[in-house]
């Protein structure tokens, strides 16, 4: 890849040259000068498009080199939507070439002069729609990749939800059949020991009553846990030692800062985690070009973290979403005895902010 790079580097330079040189209309210093510049500064339109467009124009003004303006205002046509801008820009590259050379031997008249800059603002008008064809169709690839993730974040959402709906069937079915006969047993158990007069009949009924009533707290600790597990994930629990890999990995330009608390509990680091990768997503799908910070902190006994993004730099598809996600991280926050806010920021951008007890 480096090489071919380099190949067509060189080759639109050898170009830019071929048409700057090879019919000269003055050797003046000026000239020259300008034509080397207008080949040499090339390599450099995608760093600074507006400043190598601006720096060949003075070629194609002095010696009709239109290689270098075209190559210029292609890159700049692929990194704008600022239609004034390339329209300007389209306007000075037809005056630059049908003006006369102040180099030129014969004259030209006005109407001549109008031909040619209606020739050359035909000529500026192709970079100019290629260039922007070229970057509808970079933007369109990024959208689709986004409404691809977010499709496959919607599916994740509907294989938890129904996982959660059938946890708490579960949890139903064990709280009204199954604690129940355990408890008609505790109670039968109970009577048998009472009403017997054989030692090992009373020792053993004690043995069943004292393993049913084991049973029932067992059984409303695994009702009470399936009934809190409404955003139980399919995949490995994560922990604030997987956010810097979530962070990179967020498709936008998220930032981590601070340091997780070495006490927090796996609950809270788990709730943690699930709340930036829930506003890295909004992110991603409600305000698309946006930038985010991702701040983990502690203050007393409290930890907790703030996912700031700002304005979005281009409007957002219409992606489609339950818009639950806020909820399911307000809902983990209050099991947790904490606090989740969200809301606008001032710049036009958006901040999540959830605050978790240490244990």
């Amino acid at each position: 890849m480096r090489y071919r790079t380099v190949l067509i580097e060189a080759a639109l330079i050898t170009a830019a040259a071929l048409d700057t040189f090879i019919d000269m209309w003055s050797s003046a210093p000026v000239s020259v000068v300008f034509g080397v510049i207008g080949c040499v500064i090339l390599p450099l339109r995608h760093l600074f498009p507006r400043t190598v467009f601006a720096l060949t124009l003075p070629a194609a003004l002095l010696e009709a080199a239109l290689v270098g303006p075209f190559v210029a205002l292609y890159v700049l046509a692929t990194r704008s939507r600022d239609r004034r801008v390339l329209a300007a820009c389209a306007v000075l590259f037809a005056i630059a070439s049908a003006a006369p050379s102040p180099f030129g031997d014969e004259p030209v008249d006005a109407a001549d002069t109008l031909v040619y800059l209606a020739y050359g603002l035909g000529t500026a008008a192709v970079p100019v729609l290629l260039g922007q064809l070229v970057l509808t169709r970079r933007e369109l690839s990024r959208r689709i990749e986004e409404i691809e993730e977010a499709k496959e974040h919607e599916r994740v959402l509907h294989a938890q939800a129904i996982l959660a709906q059938e946890r708490a069937q579960l949890a139903r079915e064990m709280h009204d059949v199954v604690s129940h006969q355990v408890s008609l047993i505790a109670v039968q158990a109970g009577a048998l020991q009472m009403a017997s007069a054989e030692p090992a009949t009373r020792e053993a009924a004690r043995t069943i009553r004292a393993l049913s009533v084991g049973t029932l707290d067992e059984l409303r600790i695994m009702v009470t846990l399936l009934r809190a597990s409404g955003t139980t994930e399919l995949s490995p629990q994560p922990t604030l030692a997987d956010l810097q890999t979530l962070v990179a990995n967020s498709g936008i330009a998220a930032e981590l800062t601070g340091e997780p608390a070495p006490t927090v509990g796996t609950p809270g680091q788990r709730a943690i985690y699930r709340t930036v990768q829930e506003a890295l997503t909004n992110v991603r799908k409600h305000a698309p070009g946006a930038s985010a910070t991702v701040e983990l902190w502690q203050s007393g006994p409290h930890t907790g973290v703030t996912i700031t993004n700002s304005r979005p730099s281009r409007p957002a598809l219409p992606l489609p979403g339950a818009g639950q996600g806020l909820v399911g991280l307000h809902e983990r926050a209050c099991l947790l005895n904490g606090v989740l806010e969200s809301g606008p920021t001032p710049d036009g951008g958006y901040r999540v902010h959830m605050m978790v007890p240490l244990n």
